[in-house]
């Protein structure tokens, strides 16, 4: 992006674009990225255009309170004023101009939230279909807490040989048979495993996550329960069942909040973007 077709898009839009599409400021961007920033950019400028030159816009007024408090929540996220205002400039932006922007912003998003005010209300037949036509959705299959120990298998390594892993484990599954209770201290102590640090928990886990030998053998264990020595295609294990949490359907009752947001929100989203299609183009002053 050259530096004339740079100066023709509003350096708050580039921005906020830029942050949106790759979390960085533009100055940071390579030639590609830049370009799709530029586009993007462009066409959000235009859409806001549209909606400020729109009958919807014309009674909207934004308060100073409202474009303060826009204001202070990008300042804050500075270290302090300084660092802020660097940022600014380096974004070819100075305070008067950022205020602008966020004021045009908030106005915006005032008239695009009376747009979406529009939006049928979601009635309970609605609510009753969509339980039904996505049970997926509703229904939390059975987890189980687990932790496990891994010794892994390396002929390159004396003491992982298969030989050696397997006596390894052995010797540690004879200690947990004696006390159960130090399973966390000697997963610390000799797994091979990145969850040794955390005592060798896996957390909750649904049938199909794990290793299919470590997943059929945690299934059939009770609470508390430690499994035989088992064998996968990274070594050997031994996992304990710390919790077991049956399946559960939640009930139309309990889904009937999270229903309508989704619906209500998917509404509200449907009418907007209805609005703008019957938008005419908008000036490039507008």
């Amino acid at each position: 992006m050259n530096q004339a077709s740079e100066a023709m898009i509003e350096p708050y839009t580039l921005l906020r674009a830029s942050l949106s599409l790759f979390k960085k400021a533009p100055a940071e961007l390579e030639q590609l990225q830049l370009r799709q920033v530029e586009v993007q950019a462009k066409n959000e400028y235009e859409i806001e255009s549209r909606v400020l030159s729109s009958d919807e816009a014309a009674g909207v007024v934004v308060s100073d309170i409202e474009v303060e408090r826009a204001y202070q929540e990008i300042s804050g996220r500075f270290e302090d004023e300084d660092a802020f205002l660097a940022a600014l400039a380096a974004n070819r932006l100075d305070v008067g101009q950022l205020r602008d922007a966020l004021r045009r912003q908030c106005k915006v998003n005032t008239v695009l939230e009376r747009v979406a005010a529009r939006a049928p209300k979601v009635n309970e037949v609605e609510i009753g279909i969509f339980y039904h036509s996505h049970p997926e959705k509703f229904h939390k299959p059975e987890q189980r807490s687990a932790r496990h120990i891994l010794i892994s298998i390396n002929p390159d390594y004396p003491e992982n040989t298969r030989d050696n892993a397997r006596r390894r484990i052995e010797e540690i599954l004879e200690t947990l048979k004696r006390k159960p209770h130090k399973f966390a201290d000697l997963a610390l102590k000799y797994s091979e495993c990145p969850t040794a640090m955390q005592g060798g928990e896996l957390g909750a886990v649904a049938k199909g996550v794990l290793y299919p030998e470590l997943d059929q053998a945690l299934f059939a264990l009770k609470e508390q329960a430690i499994s035989e020595v088992l064998e996968s295609e990274i070594g050997f294990h031994v996992i304990q069942c710390l919790k077991i949490s049956p399946a559960e359907t939640m009930s139309l009752k309990k889904a009937t909040p999270k229903i309508q947001q989704i619906m209500q929100d998917r509404y509200r989203r449907n009418c907007q973007r209805t609005w703008l299609a019957s938008l005419p183009a908008a000036t490039r002053s507008a």
